[in-house]
């Protein structure tokens, strides 16, 4: 007789599965200051297996950032519990403001818009921010869109807002679809990266350059933050995945 937990299992299998992670290789985005991930085949299958190396930054590709990541003595990726990878998911779709100004930043009016329509966001949920930067992937000049004077136009999310949602919300982690937290004219006006280091400091994670928001509803569905457990590491590739309703 099966068991509820094997029964869990097949009731999750039923339902829609919606990857949140970008393939990504030596030629993807990435943030300026790392270099191209490096892959090298160390053995192919004439000499019985197949086998690779892989050079790159720890935050490359869609990736998980630990609290170490930006705040000293605190925590590394290895010191995340289970549990606190697995949350309910509120998608924020902002996508067509984003379309509309490049450098679209979230204010806490913005959000409440969202509630208006959605309802208040829950407590211990994980917040994607929507803007569809992901569908620039991999054209790496369309993801920086830089302007005529060199710099980045990229939306992202405003302190405020990032203050209100953990403050005042009460969630747990957040993700979207571009390099930073903050938005690319946020970070140019203070040079700093206010937002991400806020994040962090709440002692929990964020999930960086998702993709397929578009594939998911505004609430319900379930993340899934799956990752290797290297020691003492500050950020990792990650596969994100959700599973809808």
């Amino acid at each position: 007789m099966t068991n509820e937990l094997q029964q869990a299992i097949q009731l999750l299998k039923s339902t829609q599965w919606v990857d949140l992670t970008h393939t990504f290789g030596p030629d993807s985005p990435h943030f300026s200051a790392f270099d191209a991930a490096e892959f090298e085949t160390l053995f192919t299958h004439d000499d019985g297996f197949f086998a690779q190396s892989f050079k790159m930054a720890g935050q490359y590709g869609t990736h998980i950032d630990a609290p170490i990541h930006f705040v000293r003595d605190t925590r590394y990726l290895d010191e995340l519990e289970l549990k606190e990878l697995v949350l309910p998911l509120v998608v924020m779709d902002f996508s067509k403001q984003a379309q509309e100004d490049h450098d679209f930043t979230v204010t806490i009016e913005d959000i409440k818009s969202f509630e208006e329509q959605h309802g208040r966001i829950e407590a211990d949920t994980f917040v994607a921010l929507r803007t569809d930067w992901s569908k620039r992937w991999p054209d790496h000049e369309a993801f920086c869109n830089k302007d005529t004077e060199g710099n980045n136009r990229i939306p992202g999310w405003g302190l405020e807002a990032l203050e209100f949602l953990f403050n005042e919300r009460g969630i747990q982690a957040v993700g979207h679809e571009t390099f930073d937290t903050d938005s690319a004219m946020d970070f140019q006006k203070h040079q700093a990266l206010r937002g991400e280091y806020f994040v962090l400091e709440q002692d929990t994670y964020q999930v960086e350059l998702m993709t397929n928001l578009d594939q998911l509803p505004a609430k319900g569905a379930v993340i899934f933050n799956i990752m290797p457990k290297p020691e003492k590491a500050s950020g990792f590739p990650v596969r994100s995945f959700a599973i809808l309703p």
